[in-house]
């Protein structure tokens, strides 16, 4: 591995995490191997490359989900509660490398160290909510209609779980799925995304420390790495009954008909465009606090970032000129120097895209208020960094349907009363995240309300981005109707079973049915 000598603390990091020596890509566990291409990790931050990564060939595929379907059949019979212990100590591990870990998220992906540590402790906290789950793990009895007969359902696990995920949440989301499996009784095989390959290493040489410190087979986490054909043979293996891909629209469409046409079931956390609405009763200064993090944290790169703001007209210029005015505060450089608010973009695949953007609005009729550009000069030698922009366009606009992943917020006006507004929140594809800012009780409780906001999740006085381990995080229409993290969310890693027992000397038939011999 070639480590930068960048400052901050990276090559230290790297050390800490034991990944700096390491430049295989696919494990079972402690066992690493890969005879597939290589692919190369360069950091967003400063174009540095920070390694080199081989990837997962067909022969290593193969090894691997034979290793994982072995492994399964000595963890799923392990009580869930010794499961759950696993996965505590998973998370005192990183707790042990919170700060590591946080910031090779950080220099890996671009986004702020605060952010890459409050990602690792979403890891955290997810294994803490895995632990108690160890124990809860519940079915349902019931009242059979046959005298002397009992009805009750269980949850059984499903098997092997792959997980592909995107490179904006390049832990976290792998943590989610991967805490709640394993206490289900499921092995995981991961996917990370081929831009944040370091970021998977790292994780899974903590899980596999854990797990060999326990004496458990190899085979529990794997890591496969590559570009999407590596995916693809996951979503192909009929041997994988569950797949859970976290990505664009596009990508999650063509996941969802290959898992479809073998049966297989797919959870999808798909595209985001995300809206807060904001009426005449609205506290202005939380409304800036909540629609500018969420407009530039992670430079626009979360699948819950703020991409529109649905002002009412009474109020429209007073919102606007706040929000500009923040946006003149904004600190753009290198997200490891806790200073700064912006980061650089993942690549120049998406500054490409975030100009074109910006582009597109104004040829659709709108008006930039907040011009953008790409940084260049001392600090801004990656290409990747850009300056947070702000247009004022229509919701009909075809830019403004689409999802642009980078820190573009677009300005619109409602009148009239909040049905309006809900209307124009409502008119995307996707169906992710929402908000309104308000503090009129009869607006809250509409927007709430089953003829209100159709998105999976909906906020009142926060804003669009950042969500807790306890509730069920996912949303509608093409955002997939997945759900991962906290509530019932278990519930798609195992399979339901109903079972009857007759504790009687005769056999009754349901519905009455006769059937004499």
């Amino acid at each position: 591995m070639q480590a930068t000598t960048t400052s901050f603390g990276i090559e230290e990091a790297l050390e800490q995490l034991g990944i700096k020596d390491v430049n295989q890509g696919t494990s079972t566990g402690n066992e690493w191997f890969s005879n597939g291409e290589e692919i190369s990790s360069f950091s967003p931050v400063d174009g540095q490359l920070i390694a080199k990564v081989s990837t997962t060939s067909k022969e290593d595929y193969e090894k691997v989900m034979q290793s994982a379907t072995s492994a399964f059949k000595d963890w799923r019979l392990k009580p869930a509660p010794q499961r759950g212990e696993i996965v505590r100590q998973f998370g005192e591990e990183l707790r042990r490398l919170k700060e590591p870990l946080g910031k090779l998220v950080s220099y890996e992906m671009g986004k702020s160290y605060q952010e890459g540590l409050g990602e690792v402790q979403e890891m955290i906290d997810i294994c803490d909510f895995a632990v108690g789950l160890s124990r809860q793990l519940h079915g349902l009895t019931m009242h059979s209609e046959r005298p002397g007969h009992r009805m009750y359902e269980q949850y059984h696990p499903l098997g092997v779980v792959g997980i592909i995920s995107a490179f904006n949440f390049p832990v976290a989301v792998w943590a989610w799925n991967t805490a709640l499996a394993w206490i289900c009784g499921d092995v995981c095989v991961w996917k990370p995304s081929e831009k944040t390959p370091l970021c998977g290493i790292a994780c899974q040489k903590i899980a596999a420390k854990v797990f060999a410190d326990n004496n458990l087979p190899e085979g529990i986490s794997c890591l496969i790495n590559g570009d999407y054909k590596v995916g693809e043979m996951m979503t192909n293996d009929k041997r994988v009954p569950l797949v859970s891909a976290t990505g664009s629209i596009r990508m999650g469409k063509i996941v969802a008909q290959a898992v479809a046409a073998r049966l297989g079931k797919s959870l999808l956390e798909l595209g985001g465009n995300n809206a807060i609405i904001v009426t005449p009763d609205a506290d202005i200064k939380m409304t800036v606090i909540g629609a500018v993090f969420g407009a530039v944290g992670t430079a626009g790169q979360r699948c819950t970032s703020t991409r529109r703001l649905i002002i009412h007209e009474s109020i429209y210029d007073k919102v606007k000129d706040a929000v500009v005015d923040a946006y003149k505060q904004l600190r753009i450089g290198n997200p490891l120097d806790e200073k700064n608010h912006v980061g650089p973009l993942i690549d120049k695949d998406a500054v490409r895209m975030y100009n074109q953007a910006l582009e597109k609005v104004v040829a659709e009729g709108g008006n930039i208020i907040v011009e953008g550009g790409v940084l260049e000069g001392e600090g801004y030698e990656s290409g990747c960094y850009v300056k947070p922009a702000i247009a004022e366009a229509k919701n009909s606009f075809e830019i403004v349907q689409h999802e642009t992943f980078a820190p573009v917020l677009y300005l619109m006006k409602y009148s009239g009363d909040v049905e309006n507004a809900i209307e124009l929140q409502n008119g995307v594809v996707q169906g992710l995240s929402s908000a309104i800012m308000t503090n009129n009780l009869r607006e809250a409780e509409r927007f709430l309300s089953h003829a209100g906001s159709d998105c999976g999740i909906a906020n009142v006085n926060i804003g669009t981005s950042g969500a807790e381990i306890g509730g069920a995080f996912g949303g509608e229409k093409e955002t997939g109707g997945g759900r991962e993290s906290g509530s019932d969310a278990w519930k798609i890693y195992m399979r339901r079973q109903t079972n009857t027992i007759n504790y009687t000397t005769e056999l009754p038939l349901a519905q009455g049915i006769k059937f004499d011999l």
